[in-house]
């Protein structure tokens, strides 16, 4: 039996286990993730979406089988165990390409799920809600089931000849609002609402079998719905485990399934553990961890001030803005306003969209010369009590070393601990 589906089985039992999913192509995120999933002893699992990754290269210039190979170099790095490394795909589909017909969409929809399960991804989200050239809008759910349907037979057969028949597992469904947090603020969510999770799940199990994959249906683990969490640039909604009581019920009728939650990204710890215990035991991360990447950095260019020479620094922020005014296309149509506005939203937005620029090459350079700087100096406790204190506290405890690039990575690592808590060691 997979990780997954053995997880899915122990929570059906009742007990309150679930599965984070790192959605992420930074490698200090990656490693991160991948040094806190060692030492909680955890499989990991780490998706690529597919604005990311591509049979193209995505927006990363990745290829799905790049992808495989440059997760598994960070993990053979850390000393993480591949058996223990489980690769998803999010929102696969024609999503990439809306612009062209739903034939043309989907004859690319259907290359992007071969290149993913042949690399060996076993986590695939079958996302077809999107609407193609000349399609209405919205699509209805048996037309999304039935293109969903469409893309699972490909999945089968790819699976088939590349000796993983039986192991890939399934998302289906989507949630409302765009992946990566809302673009505008938001007062209130709309919880799913048990009908239409019911609709959802009944179209996809009927559209498989009319494409004779009812057989697959107990590998469908997941369905993507709005437990009534999101986030904007400035505002984070909390779950209330009240507000989506009725819909956490809906998968106690069938029994291969649980709730995968979307943007789940800067909920609190508690959220994190209610989540999971009213059944939206899959949780994805992005935004957060790249957002506490940042911190780290920012955090690091404040010392450096103090430390350094002007000569000698890194000067990341100034290259940082300089390259997000010289290349807007990543932030201009989400962030709005006054130019001081979109000033500190460029760097302090939770949508994150400065996650976009960490491989522009003077910014890379910028921060490789910012972890030269600190790669043989002790950070004095001093600094670190005033801009990192939670890794303070842990450099205090011997349990962290006071050098730049560790107490960045235990930032992001921070993060990660609240989802492993909540999935792997909710009390």
């Amino acid at each position: 039996m997979s990780i997954l589906l053995d997880l899915i089985k122990k929570h059906k039992t009742g007990q309150a286990i679930g599965i984070y999913s790192v959605c992420s192509a930074h490698p200090l995120v990656l490693e991160a993730s991948l040094l806190q999933a060692k030492q909680d002893q955890t499989p990991l699992l780490i998706e690529a979406t597919s604005n990311q990754v591509d049979q193209f290269g995505g927006y990363t210039g990745m290829t799905p089988a790049d992808f495989r190979h440059f997760v598994e170099q960070l993990a053979d790095q850390v000393g993480f165990p591949r058996d223990q490394l489980i690769l998803g795909g999010d929102h696969l589909g024609p999503n990439r390409w809306q612009g062209l017909t739903a034939d043309e969409a989907m004859a690319n929809a259907e290359k992007l799920i071969e290149a993913y399960v042949a690399a060996g991804f076993e986590k695939i989200h079958l996302d077809c809600s999107m609407s193609c050239k000349g399609d209405p809008v919205p699509l209805s759910d048996e037309i999304v089931a039935e293109r969903a349907a469409r893309l699972a037979v490909i999945a089968e057969q790819t699976a088939s000849k590349n000796g993983l028949a039986d192991r890939i597992v399934y998302i289906v469904g989507t949630e409302v609002p765009v992946p990566g947090g809302e673009a505008e603020e938001i007062a209130e969510l709309e919880v799913t609402s048990p009908s239409a999770a019911k609709a959802t799940i009944n179209a996809h199990q009927q559209a498989f079998a009319r494409v004779g994959l009812e057989h697959i249906w107990p590998r469908v683990i997941g369905l993507v719905v709005q437990p009534g969490v999101e986030f904007d640039h400035t505002k984070v909604i909390d779950f209330i485990p009240e507000k989506a009581q009725s819909l956490s019920q809906v998968v106690n009728d069938y029994e291969n399934l649980v709730f995968e939650a979307h943007s789940t990204d800067y909920q609190t710890e508690e959220a994190y553990k209610a989540l999971v215990k009213n059944h939206f035991a899959i949780l994805k991360v992005g935004p957060a961890l790249t957002f506490a990447l940042r911190e780290g950095l920012y955090a690091l260019c404040a010392m450096e001030d103090y430390l350094f020479p002007a000569e000698q620094r890194s000067n990341l922020l100034a290259v940082l803005e300089e390259q997000m005014l010289a290349h807007p296309e990543n932030w201009q149509k989400y962030y709005h306003g006054t130019e001081l506005e979109q000033r500190f939203a460029r760097s302090f937005s939770f949508s994150d969209r400065i996650r976009y620029y960490w491989t522009n090459p003077e910014i890379a350079a910028a921060v490789e010369k910012l972890f030269v700087n600190f790669e043989n100096v002790d950070i004095p406790l001093p600094l670190l009590s005033q801009y990192l204190p939670e890794q303070y506290a842990a450099v205090r405890a011997g349990t962290l070393a006071p050098r730049g690039k560790d107490v960045v990575l235990d930032k992001v690592r921070a993060v990660v601990r609240q989802y492993a808590l909540a999935s792997f060691f909710n009390k």
